[in-house]
């Protein structure tokens, strides 16, 4: 017996503790992508701004997971995967701290500033007044992107060994017919993270923001459906981070090798061997991996890192193939940053109950998606020349379930000098509030009887409010408002008349996730295929650093520009523009919905291009063949 392997040590074991891993990673992830318009909302910051957050680990995963993952058969694996683990449990403890050290949040109300209501008495100028909350705002919101920065940079560093160290740990030591499945039962378990999180994040965005400071249930003036309501963003962060420390313990149990699992003897091998026209055998496998990447010394494995990455790169297979999956996995992070805000904003659903939506509709649809992928792969053994033709396929049939998502909206509601023209009681225009001194920073929106929206009872030129019988701590109408007909308004926004699309919407996008997703594990075992087998940790590393420079790390912050281009109306602060008060709603939903499917049609055409490659090697092989015999 091999003392190397301890005796009840099982590639599968791995694979269990390697996906709660990856679980507690992305169910950190996603529950921080949930709560980013709330983040926005709180301290003011762009769809641009919060989309560049929310995509800065990717900077320094970027810069060290391909020197990381070239020494993957040099290092214990899995003890750096539990090293990182408990880094990115730090770097979620660090995104919480801006809540603690901010000032405690405010927003606009009539029974705490009375200039939230036209006062024709107040000889206070009507322009916007930046005195010491103002400014301390704004200081909470550079302070903001100085700690959230830190961590999401310390985030991309923890992250860097999870995925080519545990995807080739597992694909080293699994049998290999068993490696497919093992790869894709692992993206299936920990997609449920990122389920999780939306999940979570639903249930503490119906909490108030402020609760360590007031208590539960003593904030009764807001309401969840409020647009003024913050919920506790900062509380699912530390729930996060203790996941994170529990599952990275395991890892340091784990041995640096271990027994390769037996192929069973009806079993055929899909490795492939790169200098050869058949598949490589296991023997063959094992034999050159240990010959080229454990014999060698670590000045010449050194000596070899600029010629196996030009290598890599001049591959050309497998950069299409890559590029192809940068491609969709742009549109996989739109949906994950800017989703539940897109159904907030075309639909009226409160920011938890879209959350709710994306981890308990969206998410599931995609697990099943790659679980199914899967099995699609084992089952019918997808040749080189067939996995292609199947992504092309199911990603046709996906891009065309979101042609109807183009019509299924509605236009933004009539708000009074945003994208309205208001007429007073008495026929007259937006002048009939100018004598109200109302603030410029005013927001705290009110639907008036005539059915058009205003930015504050202050703008609707309303002077007096009734408190509601039942709890006197919120306002049941506001009154005696000079620019509205009718003289009244209530204190909330006009109603969406597009709820009712809401669900066949969201039902919608989740076909189309599930059916792309169906080519997420074929694809992605292509990768391993195309390089020799020394090579795959590296190539892994490539696939990740290229997928984070060109989809992860600026898919973010473009869609936040194609978001922020539709706004009409922006909340200002000292001068300084903060976070969008009002979308064009036909806008937005044509450019968010169009930049995905831009990326979908350039992946399918990537795709095209590698099947024609494909398809033109096997008929170079088989004309060879013929010649030789």
């Amino acid at each position: 017996m091999d003392l190397r392997y301890p005796k009840n040590t099982s590639i599968k074991l791995f694979v269990l503790c390697h996906g709660l891993l990856q679980f507690s990673q992305l169910m950190y992830s996603a529950y921080f992508k949930s709560t980013i318009s709330t983040i926005e909302k709180r301290y003011g910051l762009s769809s641009y701004s919060s989309g560049t957050i929310s995509s800065l680990n990717e900077v320094s995963n970027s810069i060290l997971i391909v020197f990381v993952s070239y020494f993957g058969t040099r290092v214990h694996r899995p003890r750096a995967i539990g090293i990182g683990g408990l880094l990115m449990a730090v770097s979620a403890l660090m995104l919480t701290l801006p809540h603690f050290l901010s000032q405690p949040y405010q927003y606009d109300s009539v029974l705490h500033n009375r200039h939230d209501i036209c006062n024709l008495h107040d000889s206070v100028n009507s322009t916007e007044s930046c005195g010491s909350v103002e400014t301390r705002r704004l200081a909470d919101t550079n302070n903001l992107w100085v700690l959230m920065a830190s961590a999401q940079l310390l985030f991309g560093v923890g992250s860097v060994p999870i995925q080519p160290f545990g995807i080739s740990y597992i694909d080293d030591f699994a049998g290999q017919n068993n490696s497919p499945l093992y790869i894709a039962i692992l993206f299936a378990v920990s997609v449920f993270g990122p389920a999780i999180g939306y999940l979570l994040g639903s249930v503490m965005l119906r909490i108030y923001v402020e609760v360590d400071r007031i208590g539960f249930g003593a904030e009764q003036e807001l309401r969840p459906s409020d647009p003024r309501w913050v919920g506790a963003w900062w509380m699912g962060l530390l729930i996060a981070s203790g996941c994170l420390v529990l599952t990275s313990i395991p890892y340091f149990f784990f041995p640096r090798e271990m027994q390769k699992e037996k192929p069973h003897p009806d079993s055929p091998s899909i490795y492939l061997d790169l200098n050869k026209s058949g598949p490589a055998t296991e023997s063959e496998t094992d034999s050159t991996d240990d010959s080229k990447t454990l014999d060698i010394s670590l000045l010449d494995f050194l000596k070899r890192f600029p010629h196996m990455f030009i290598n890599i790169l001049l591959n050309l297979r497998l950069m299409l193939l890559i590029l192809a999956q940068c491609c969709f996995s742009s549109v996989i992070s739109s949906l994950a940053t800017f989703l539940n805000k897109f159904l907030e904003r075309q639909y009226g659903a409160s920011v938890a109950y879209s959350i709710l939506l994306v981890g308990a509709v969206n998410l599931p649809a995609v697990a099943v998606g790659m679980l199914i992928g899967g099995i699609i792969m084992k089952r019918l053994n997808l040749s080189q020349k067939m996995v292609p033709r199947f992504s092309v396929v199911m990603l046709i049939i996906s891009t065309l379930f979101c042609v109807p998502l183009f019509f299924m909206g509605c236009s933004t509601q009539k708000v009074s000098e945003v994208n309205h023209s208001p007429v007073g009681q008495n026929g007259s225009s937006s002048a009939c509030y100018l004598n109200c001194s109302c603030p410029d920073n005013a927001f705290n929106p009110v639907c008036g009887s005539d059915g058009v929206e205003y930015i504050s009872p202050c703008h609707a030129g309303c002077t007096n409010f009734t408190k509601d019988p039942i709890n006197t701590l919120r306002v049941q109408n506001y009154t005696s408002c000079r620019c509205i007909s009718g003289s009244y308004a209530r204190p909330s926004p006009c109603p969406n008349r597009c709820p009712h699309l809401l669900l066949p919407v969201i039902l919608v996008i989740s076909l189309a996730s599930l059916v792309a997703c169906l080519t997420h594990n074929p694809m992605y075992m292509m990768v391993l295929r195309y390089v020799s087998p020394e090579e795959k940790s590296f190539a892994i590393g490539i696939q990740f650093l290229l997928m984070r420079v060109l989809a992860w790390l600026p898919s973010p912050a473009l869609f936040g520009m194609a978001i922020d281009s539709s706004c009409i109306w922006w909340k200002h602060v000292c001068g300084k523009k903060f976070s969008c008060g009002y979308y064009d709603n036909n806008l937005f939903r044509s450019r968010y919905l169009g930049l995905q499917v831009g990326y979908k049609v350039m992946g399918i055409w990537l795709l095209m291009m590698l099947a024609w490659k494909e398809k033109n090697i096997k008929e170079y092989t088989l004309d060879k063949r013929q010649a030789l015999l």
